[in-house]
Order: structure tokens, then sequence, then C-alpha cells
């Protein structure tokens, strides 16, 4: 069983924090699908971005989230441990601290995977963060800057010290973003350099790559990110598998656009209208992508403009696919 200081968790696949992706909606259904443990999109350390709307939402919570995690971002010491305080006060259980986002606009304020030049400044803010709060605190990073200054093993033993409490690893440096494949030998070497619980991150699409990755780096879990897009069940097919060694069906196709349906009308009523069918869009062209010559079906989605005219859209859509294949059984 994997334990982040006083949490037990109930399984080995966790959901990775995805700015504009793991809101509350998501998370919820991810959970409801079996992951152990998921986490806030990420929030600046900046305090003058706290009472926006897009900071409230993202620290928005619901009553399944039983351990609260909340991501934050940052390269001044004292603003983040000054953030993982306020966090604290909110009611978070876990304070993440993300070193491992790529995107350019977090890099370019030397925060996220940023970084991971600088060893001494990482040290700096993890000893502040870890001191600020009595609750755990855990680090998500990359391999390295480069492919060239691959640094996780001395980023993890840095972390080990400052009283990190667990790891979660992608397998790419920041100079990869999310191209090329993943590298799972410096996740290996990491977990045979600390005592920390440590997540393997990247490109975990299957039950069956979980398992392998697993096996490969040693690692006590999986923290899924992109696979999730599409298919909370991931989790509960994984934890299956983990489980019995044997692979789990898929979701029927009624669970499949049911589930596409709840999350649409949660986003609906989390976000309002106007923001929510925007959101929607992102999140059905996901769960389309799964599902064989959809191409035409998401463009179609894609240029609705009303709330009402994608619940619709969903119930037709399961209609017909439900005919669909009702007719080629009888074939």
């Amino acid at each position: 069983m994997i334990r982040i200081g006083r949490f037990s968790l109930a399984g080995r696949a966790v959901l990775a924090p995805m700015a504009g992706v793991t809101d509350m909606p998501f998370r919820r259904l991810c959970r409801e699908f079996g992951a152990s443990l998921t986490a806030s999109e990420m929030v600046i350390s900046n305090s003058e971005l706290r009472d926006s709307r897009k900071t409230q939402l993202r620290l928005a919570q619901d009553e399944s989230e039983q351990i609260r995690v909340v991501q934050i971002a940052g390269s001044i010491p004292e603003a983040m441990a000054e953030a993982a305080r306020y966090n604290d006060t909110l009611g978070a259980d876990i304070i993440d601290i993300n070193m491992g986002c790529p995107a350019k606009k977090v890099c370019k304020r030397d925060a996220g995977s940023a970084l991971l030049r600088d060893p001494q400044l990482v040290k700096e803010i993890l000893q502040a963060v870890v001191a600020a709060v009595e609750v755990p605190v855990t680090l998500k990073f990359r391999t390295g800057w480069s492919p060239e200054h691959r640094n996780g093993v001395e980023i993890a033993r840095i972390a080990e010290d400052s009283g990190i409490q667990s790891l979660a690893v992608h397998g790419r440096t920041r100079a990869c973003r999310y191209h090329g494949t993943v590298e799972y030998d410096t996740i290996a070497a990491i977990k045979q350099n600390v005592s920390l619980p440590v997540f393997a991150n990247g490109d975990i699409t299957s039950p069956t790559q979980a398992k392998a990755v697993l096996d490969y780096t040693g690692a006590d879990g999986v923290m899924i990110g992109r696979g999730a897009q599409g298919q909370p069940w991931l989790f509960r097919e994984i934890n299956h598998y983990l489980a019995t060694g044997t692979l789990r069906e898929g979701p029927t196709e009624a669970e499949r656009f049911d589930t596409m349906l709840r999350h649409v009308k949660a986003l609906h009523d989390f976000y309002g209208e106007r923001q929510g069918l925007k959101i929607a869009r992102k999140h059905v062209s996901w769960y389309l992508q799964h599902i064989a010559d959809s191409d035409d079906t998401r463009r179609q989605f894609n240029s609705l403009t009303d709330a009402s005219a994608q619940i619709d859209a969903i119930h037709r859509l399961a209609a017909e696919w439900s005919a669909y294949t009702t007719g080629e059984q009888a074939a």
C-alpha cells in the first residue's frame, strides 16, 4: 500500500494534475472509476491572482475528494511557502509542487520544469514549502532540463533530504516537452536512490503498459495524464489488471455515452453554460477519439453554440451508435 504522510492510497494508479483538464468534474469522474488520488489544476503562487475566477474554479472541491491535493507553481521560495500556507488554511490535505510543466508561459517565469536548471533554487523552494505547512508536500518533476542534462536523481535526492513525501516523475526532459519516446531508465534510477514512494508518469495508456512500467522502473505507482482524457475508466482497468493479471472488459457503449453525458452536464453546471460548452468540446473530442470514424461527429459537435444542443447531440449519437451496433450484430 502506498502511503503519503498519514494517507494510505487504495490503488496504485493516480491522476496527474493537468492545467485546463483536471477540474472538479473530471477529477470526480476519475475517482469514480478508481483513481486513488487526484490533484487540482496547477495554481500559480502569485497572491494577486487568488481572487480571480480562474483560480477559484481551480481550487473548487466536492465531498468525494477525501484527500484534497492542491498543486502550486512558482520560482520564489517565500511566495511558494505563502501559497502553501494559504491552501493549507483552505483545507488542502497535500501540497504538490510543480516542477514538471514544460509550457513556455510557465518556464519563462523560471517556474515549472525550468527550475531543474537550478538545483540550489529547487532545494530552497522545497525546504521553504515543507517548513511552511504541517501537511505532506509532494513533488512532480521531469527527468531533467534536456537529454544532455538529466539530473532527475540529483533532484530526487534533494527532495528526500528536504522532507518531500512522494515523487511523481515524467519520463521526458523539459526540452522534450511531450515529443519523442518516454524513457523510464531515469525513473528506475530515481527509485533505486530514494526511499520515497515514486509514481512513474508519461504515455501510460493501457493496463498492460502500466504493469510493464511498474515492473521496469520498480515504481510504487503510475500517474496517468493524457491517457485518461476521454477514457476515465482507464483507472478501473489498470486496478483490475494489477490485482488479477487479467484484462477487464472496457466500458459498454451505454456506459461510455452515459459517462460522456454526465461529464458534459457537470461541466455546464460547474462553469455555467457559456464557458461550460466551450470546455465540453475538448472533452467530447477526446471521448470520440476512441470511437471509430468519428471525425465528422467531432467537427459537428464543436460547431454547436448552445449547451442544450450539446446534450441533445450526445443523446442522438448514443441512439445512432446503439442502432448501428445492433444492426451490425444482427448481420
